[in-house]
């Protein structure tokens, strides 16, 4: 495996990247701020629900793969042949080691603690001692592995949500990615679970978790909520929860829970206003972490 390595200003990223891919058959082609780690880094992407500050760097360093030292040579060649002019340099031409991608994904992922005894745990590894409840997970293609505040705090509700007095007799986990909010609300004592996603790969990945947890989940498209809940979970983002806001709220039964992360907590004022005004419910933070909160609201009976 050969890595091509070029410099590029900002009007020719979306070019020569083209070019590598379309013509010049890159395996891969990754684009990243030739400044980042100097005074001269700037940000790219904004907050969710922002427009980006800019659409590219000022200077580019583009990094593509190639199977042999002769393609990626004469991707370079033909290149700079067309683009020397407009600022397009080579930094370099290099051998990239082979490495075991699968062990080296495996080993970013460790056990995770919710509480002392309810733990997310990938499936290479064995559950920690003292673990009475866990959660196999692999990441597959879905968010979801137990690693995000957003994830931990509505796990850590449901471990607890006896104190909350919550009926889990039927939970609805509405954006439901891995799985692991679905999964684990069932080894907490649901009975049933709807677990529903836009992403047919979250479904997908849902329903193999699921089987490796040997739990009874049937996960779908969000078509499949129906009815009121005990629960209602919905871990996402600030703005599809507030256009959300009478779905989701519609969905909780008299004196249950809705249950929402994916909040920074800057967003939270914003959120309760809106499920106030739009559903009546009165949402409070009821968790935070790393700047993240976890918001949830109990409908009178």
């Amino acid at each position: 495996m050969i890595e091509l390595v070029l410099r590029a200003p900002e009007a020719l990223v979306e070019a020569v990247s083209d070019l590598l891919m379309d013509e010049l058959e890159a395996l891969s082609v990754s684009v990243e701020d030739a400044d980042a780690g100097t005074t001269a880094e700037r940000a790219l992407f904004g907050e969710p629900g922002m427009a980006a500050p800019a659409p590219g760097w000022e200077r580019s360093t583009l990094r593509a793969l190639f199977e042999t030292e002769a393609a990626a040579e004469a991707a370079s060649a033909l290149l700079l042949a067309r683009h020397f002019d407009a600022g397009l340099h080579l930094q370099a031409l290099e051998a990239v080691a082979e490495l075991d991608w699968v062990r080296l994904t495996q080993s970013q992922f460790a056990p995770v603690e919710i509480t002392p005894e309810f733990w997310v745990v990938p499936s290479w590894h064995e559950p920690p001692p003292g673990a009475r409840q866990v959660i196999r997970l692999d990441p597959g293609l879905a968010f979801g592995t137990g690693t995000h505040p957003t994830t931990r705090m509505c796990l850590r509700w449901l471990a607890r949500c006896d104190a909350a007095d919550a009926d889990l007799t039927r939970v609805l986990d509405y954006g439901c990615g891995s799985g692991i909010l679905a999964i684990g609300a069932l080894k907490v004592g649901a009975r049933a679970v709807d677990a529903v996603d836009i992403d047919p790969a979250a479904v997908l990945a849902t329903r193999d978790n699921a089987v490796r947890n040997g739990v009874a989940l049937d996960p779908g498209l969000p078509e499949r909520a129906q009815g009121r809940y005990g629960v209602v979970l919905a871990n996402i983002l600030a703005m599809p929860l507030k256009l959300l806001a009478p779905l989701l709220a519609g969905h909780v039964a008299p004196g249950g829970w809705l249950v929402l992360a994916g909040i920074l907590e800057r967003q939270a004022d914003d959120i309760a206003a809106t499920y106030a005004s739009a559903t009546g419910l009165a949402l409070a933070v009821a968790d935070r972490e790393d700047g993240w909160v976890l918001m949830t609201a109990r409908r009178p009976l």
